[in-house]
């Protein structure tokens, strides 16, 4: 039964009453979450022993809900993600979102970039140039295609580029934790190299959406220039500014005193509510939220206690609860029946080729040329290919701006999925 948005109830009157749970927002919600908590931890614990990482496991349970599986059967699907509900899922699992990037600006010290050897940013630099010629070529093979004709070339390009450029920091920084590469030679240059890398991605991203963003009546070339000064405003005055204060307050927070406790929530309280007011200042100046958090993030002092405390308190609710809403909602909106024919499935082992093939030999090629042995360069562009969360949200900004269409979006989901498996 389809029903109007606006006739949705919060909360049921109850069965007793002969309501329909399922019919509100707020039960259906907490169906849903139970059912993809109960779905992507159930296929976690039996991928465990191939040593695949969680969000494997919550793309792969959300692809299992939607339309490539359970939603072939329309009825049951409609029943539990009618269509109504998507906006609340989505927007309830990008708090999660906003929290979990908010968590990497945290992880990421700007002061490993600045000290950084020449030969990290060589290596950085090359990680992010090839890939990006190689997404030209992919982008022109996918509009020859037909895929997204529509769509300005620059901005499947771009957004594809970084989708194939991108390093994940945090979950290298996992790997080279449990490989025990962390104080090596390779692991200090591959984080390095991951940090710039990161930060010239997320440059290019918000160059990007700035891009794709303007579509209202007062859009054109000089909304786009609006939207970038404004961004870089924005960037200079947190990094100014907003940094003095979260250090002072981290300040505050590491000194013995009597009130330290209740002071300490307080500023806890703020650092969360700053996280929501950066992520709606960027919303508003035109780029997308998130990028608020992430700024917000990296003003934070690294190392601190503080830091620490902050991390502890917002961690296992966020990647344990909230997270797994987000990409299993990617694995919603993914339809396996998208990719027909020998053509598609063509383009998809080009993509992951390319990809693969433009991160590790631009990566070794330049190790190389800084005198670094074979094995280690060949290693450290195997390390630098590493995919990760912030991957699928490239590809789910490209959906909300109309750059990535659901063909190119499943491809692309379907190259995370391969390219994180790897690990």
């Amino acid at each position: 039964m389809s029903l109007n948005i606006t006739n949705i109830k919060t909360s049921s009157d109850g069965a007793w009453q002969g309501d329909n749970p399922l019919n509100s927002a707020f039960p259906l919600l907490i169906l849903q979450t139970i059912l993809v908590l109960f779905i992507t931890r159930s296929l976690a614990f039996l991928l465990r022993p191939l040593r695949q990482p969680r969000v494997i496991a919550e793309i792969l349970g959300g692809i299992l809900l939607g339309p490539s599986a359970l939603g072939r059967n329309k009825q049951i699907f409609h029943l539990v993600f009618p269509s109504w509900s998507t906006p609340i899922l989505e927007s309830v699992a990008s708090i999660g979102l906003l929290f979990f990037l908010f968590l990497v600006g945290l992880e990421l010290d700007l002061a490993s970039i600045r000290q950084s050897s020449r030969r990290a940013f060589c290596i950085a630099l090359a990680g992010i140039s090839l890939p990006f010629l190689f997404a030209a070529a992919v982008s022109f093979i996918l509009r020859r295609s037909g895929f997204d004709d529509e769509v300005p070339y620059g901005q499947l390009l771009l957004f594809l580029g970084v989708s194939l450029s991108i390093t994940a920091f945090p979950v290298l920084a996992r790997i080279l934790a449990e490989l025990k590469l962390l104080t090596t030679q390779v692991g200090q240059t591959a984080m390095a190299a991951a940090a710039f890398n990161d930060v010239v991605a997320w440059i290019l991203l918000a160059l990007a959406v700035a891009l794709a963003g303007p579509s209202g009546p007062s859009s054109g070339p000089l909304v786009s220039v609006w939207i970038l000064a404004s961004g870089l405003g924005f960037v200079a005055f947190m990094l100014v500014v907003v940094r003095r204060v979260m250090e002072w307050i981290a300040k505050k927070c590491s000194s013995p005193a009597p009130e330290r406790a209740f002071a300490d929530e307080a500023y806890i309280c703020l650092t969360l509510a700053g996280v929501m007011a950066s992520g709606f200042m960027t919303d508003l100046i035109g780029i997308h939220a998130i990028f608020g958090a992430f700024v917000f993030g990296l003003t934070i002092p690294k190392g601190g206690e503080f830091a620490g405390r902050v991390m502890k308190r917002i961690e296992d609710f966020v990647t344990g609860l909230l997270l797994p809403l987000y990409f299993a909602s990617s694995g919603l909106k993914t339809d396996v029946a998208k990719i027909q024919g020998a053509e598609a499935w063509g383009l998809l082992a080009v993509v992951i080729s390319t990809a693969c093939a433009g991160k590790i030999l631009g990566t070794f090629a330049v190790a190389m040329m800084c005198m670094m042995p074979a094995r280690e360069s060949l290693a450290l562009g195997v390390l630098m290919n590493t995919k990760g969360l912030v991957e699928l949200i490239v590809l789910n900004i490209g959906r909300e701006k109309k750059v990535n269409k659901s063909s190119i979006f499943t491809l692309l989901v379907f190259f995370f999925f391969d390219n994180i498996s790897l690990f």
